[in-house]
């Protein structure tokens, strides 16, 4: 769980009353992230685009190996499946 400071949890209220400030603190990079919380639960996040892309780029990246083992442990099980159906005719 990512812990949050005290002012960075705005309430989904504050943020329709000051969202223009609260853009602005995340593009001036005062404020790294706002998490947004409604009836005392955190809901959202507020992040910079560049942050944001970053993550995505990360997590596309451990999606692509988590692919990529999956479709390497299904080769070699099929090569293990292909090796003990090898069949000897006797001539």
């Amino acid at each position: 769980m990512i812990a949050y400071k005290r002012d960075e949890i705005i309430s989904a209220s504050d943020v329709a009353r000051g969202f223009s400030n609260i853009l602005s603190s995340i593009t001036n990079h005062t404020k790294d992230k706002f998490a947004i919380s409604k009836n005392n639960k955190l809901e959202a996040v507020i992040l910079d685009i560049e942050e944001y892309e970053r993550l995505q780029m990360v997590y596309d990246s451990f999606e692509e190996n988590q692919i990529k083992q999956i479709l390497e442990q299904r080769s070699k099980e099929d090569l293990e499946v292909s090796h003990s159906k090898t069949i000897s005719i006797n001539i």
